[in-house]
């Protein structure tokens, strides 16, 4: 059965190219109204351009609904702005596609303390504040989708992008905080982690694999994860064909007795505390220390 969009209006940020146009033109192909929202800047944020209105063009050619909007997501009010303006006009906001972005690469040695916040900015408050000003329209549906997109360079690291990596790492744990606290009134919260080809990695991809690495390869993930259906506190990566789940785990590690809780006898134990053999995915924070009394409670029984 083919996943549709009908009745559903959508917000894609960062849509005027790249990764956020196809899923925009992709969500209107299946039959959603979409807000394609983009500054419209450079790969570093700077200066502006009408890309938004381009792929609003694209998506009426076919017989689609859009309307462009040039609000930045770092600014607050101007969310809240085309949030307004998308319920004004088609009644509310079932999705939202967190995809905005710039990157300011350097060692974190030659990192100006401006680039790295202004990263943050865009990909982690920008990802918050377009949420944020669509939350209780959601709430009050009782309905709603939100994508993260985060990145391997967060989730696993990557030299030249602490900034990127701090801000990547940090929407998906703004997701699995999200999921919790949406559950209750339908919104399903989810992180994607893309690996594309565009813009912003024209200059990293030899060609050959630019090609194979094209951003419609990772539209089906992406529409899956913001469809009725979706799973809730995913965290997928999709490129090039290429599909697979990531989680956070921990281990049940091992509990110390008083005389080893030192430094020398955290130490003798480490194999031990790092051992992978029994990693779970606990479904909220409060699972850490759970495990924990779980561990004493049994002590004091043996």
């Amino acid at each position: 059965m083919s996943i549709s969009f009908e009745g559903r209006v959508a917000i894609v940020t960062g849509a005027g190219g790249g990764l956020g146009r196809a899923y925009a033109l992709e969500l209107a192909k299946r039959g959603a109204k979409v807000v394609v929202n983009d500054l419209g800047g450079s790969r570093d944020g700077s200066g502006h351009s009408d890309a938004a209105l381009k792929v609003v063009e694209e998506i009426e050619a076919v017989g689609g609904e859009a309307m462009s909007n040039g609000g930045s997501v770092s600014e607050y009010e101007q969310m809240v702005e085309m949030v307004a303006k998308a319920k004004d006009r088609w009644g509310g906001v079932h999705v939202l596609i967190n995809n905005a972005g710039i990157l300011r690469d350097k060692s974190f040695t030659k990192m100006d303390p401006a680039d790295f916040e202004m990263v943050v900015k865009v990909h982690l408050i920008g990802s918050a504040f377009a949420t944020k000003a669509c939350w209780d329209l959601m709430r009050e549906q009782n309905y709603g989708r939100i994508l993260m997109t985060a990145s391997s360079s967060g989730l696993f690291g990557n030299f030249g992008q602490a900034n990127y990596g701090a801000a990547k790492l940090g929407v998906a744990g703004l997701a699995k905080t999200l999921y919790l606290e949406g559950a209750k009134n339908n919104i399903k919260v989810n992180t994607l982690a893309p690996v594309a080809a565009t813009r912003m990695t024209e200059d990293i991809f030899p060609e050959e694999a630019f090609k194979l690495f094209n951003p419609e390869s990772v539209v089906p993930a992406a529409l899956f994860l913001v469809s009725e259906d979706a799973p809730t506190n995913a965290i997928v990566g999709a490129g090039a064909g290429g599909y697979h789940s990531t989680w956070v785990t921990m281990n049940k590690g091992v509990l110390l007795a008083p005389a080893e809780q030192t430094v020398d006898g955290f130490a003798a134990n480490w194999d031990k505390i790092s051992d992978r053999a029994e990693d779970f995915v606990p479904r909220s924070g409060p699972e850490q220390a759970h495990v924990i009394i779980s561990q004493l409670q049994a002590a004091m029984k043996g």
